[in-house]
């Protein structure tokens, strides 16, 4: 691993790292965690729903579940190109052709400011690889809620399972890295009053490329404060209750 790239061999892995595979030339990367004997734990949303905002996005970025043809399935995990939520993959199938990088926890401010894309590292830290597999674990069989791409994808999947943190205020964007450059970008081309004290393009360029580092730096799982530890099992429990409120109160309205 180094500055430009995370790549890494499938030899070298250990159960509970968080990998990431690019897909569609580097438009967006999916995550899982790796578990042991050649599989991967991952929440995806599948069918052609990948990102999920319910517009065309969705028909241009296809699903991040294993794309084998239906008339040949995997021979280890059988189709899973209509599977969503968390599943089970071999890693051939979580690659789907994709080249194997690995994502890394406790770096420095300096090194994830220099890794200029995001959804690659994080200052936070990692607990222990038993911990991390027994969350993947647990929410393959309870499952982690309903994907949104800004607030809970497969990169906020193996954060949490790395990590056990959620932000717990309603205007976060979750634990994404992807998610927090997309708002970034944004903010540094719109929202930033320091553009207007320069008019050269050099002046802009470097005042926008500051606001960005800036706005994921802060946005960063190891940096933000609205953030707690939650035990896998209370964090599939709350679900479970939001889930019946959300029916309950349908039920009133109808």
């Amino acid at each position: 691993m180094g500055l430009l790239s995370n790549k890494i061999e499938r030899e070298i892995l250990k159960p509970g790292d968080h990998i990431y595979s690019w897909r569609h030339a580097y438009i967006y990367a999916h995550h899982g965690i790796y578990v042991g004997e050649g599989n991967v734990i991952h929440f995806t949303r599948g069918g052609g729903q990948e990102i999920g905002i319910g517009n065309f996005l969705d028909r241009i970025i296809v699903s991040s579940s294993p794309s084998r043809p239906s008339d040949n399935p995997c021979p280890r995990c059988g189709d899973q190109s209509r599977l969503d939520g968390v599943i089970s993959s071999c890693m051939d199938c979580f690659l789907s052709g994709g080249e194997l990088y690995i994502f890394e926890y406790s770096v420095s401010p300096a090194l994830f400011i220099a890794k200029a894309r995001g959804g690659t590292c994080t200052l936070a830290s990692s607990d222990s690889p038993e911990e991390v597999i027994h969350r993947a674990s647990y929410l393959l069989q309870n499952g982690f809620g309903c994907y949104d791409i800004f607030r809970n994808n497969c990169e906020d999947f193996a954060i949490y399972c790395k990590t056990g943190l959620l932000v717990y205020t309603a205007i976060s964007v979750g634990r994404s890295g992807q998610a927090a450059s997309i708002l970034a970008a944004a903010s540094a081309i719109l929202s930033s009053p320091l553009r207007f004290l320069t008019t050269s393009f050099g002046g802009l360029a470097a005042v926008g490329y500051g606001m960005y580092c800036f706005s994921r730096l802060v946005s960063d799982m190891g940096v933000q404060r609205d953030v707690k530890k939650v035990p896998v099992e209370m964090l599939v429990c709350r679900a479970v209750s939001d889930e019946s409120e959300a029916v309950t109160e349908m039920a009133k309205a109808d």
